[in-house]
């Protein structure tokens, strides 16, 4: 999946001498959490986030507010440099920017202009429905050897069930040694399937359930 296909093309962006006032209006007014700083020709120069901008302002706790604050250019409390993504990047390699960079927003720029913008809550959002999870189906965990052909034989035994696949993932196990395969399969029953896989010789790691074939 590609960035441009969750992507929000829907942008609230600001000037960098728009003041701090204006900024905390358009976060409450559009319950947004972050405003990309753009230039005259809506390239990307800086970031703010909703936390950035009440640090700045004023405590609604102090007696004697310094509302002056709130007139201060937004380039002055802007992070910069920024990361931004491609429309055409794929979700896992944004997703690898988030961890590492520990950020929750990304803007999103093609051409040297904004374009959109990812969220973390845009990018888990699709990722859980990359698993399948949203569909009526049941899981199962397979552990197989780290083999080539092993998947097509693996799937084959659910295809000659004309059972249908909703998602897989393959992760490594035991040192890259074996591989666990994570099937979502398009039904409510995996038993009869799980006790086929298990009587010829594959390793099911989830559901366990005790009484059939080992």
């Amino acid at each position: 999946m590609l960035v441009e296909e969750i992507m929000s093309k829907s942008v609230k962006s600001l000037l960098p001498t728009a003041n701090i006032e204006h900024a905390l209006e358009l976060l409450n007014k559009h319950h947004i959490r972050h405003i990309p700083i753009v230039n005259e020709s809506d390239q990307v120069i800086g970031i703010v986030s909703d936390r950035d901008i009440r640090d700045a302002a004023p405590s609604i706790l102090e007696k004697d507010q310094n509302r002056s604050i709130l007139q201060n250019e937004i380039q002055s409390i802007m992070k910069s440099p920024v990361i931004t993504v491609h429309p055409l990047d794929f979700i896992e390699d944004i997703a690898s920017i988030f961890y590492e960079q520990e950020i929750a927003c990304v803007p999103v720029v093609k051409e040297n202009q904004l374009v959109g913008i990812v969220t973390e809550k845009d990018l888990l959002y699709n990722l859980i429905q990359l698993t399948g999870i949203h569909e009526q189906s049941s899981q199962i965990e397979v552990k197989v050897p780290n083999r080539v052909g092993v998947l097509p034989e693996l799937t084959s035994v659910i295809s000659n069930r004309n059972t249908n696949i909703s998602s897989l993932f393959i992760y490594p196990a035991d040192q890259n040694e074996n591989k666990i395969i994570v099937l979502r399969i398009q039904t409510m029953n995996p038993m009869p399937l799980i006790d086929e896989l298990k009587q010829k010789g594959y390793e099911v790691l989830w559901p366990n359930i005790p009484g059939l074939a080992t």
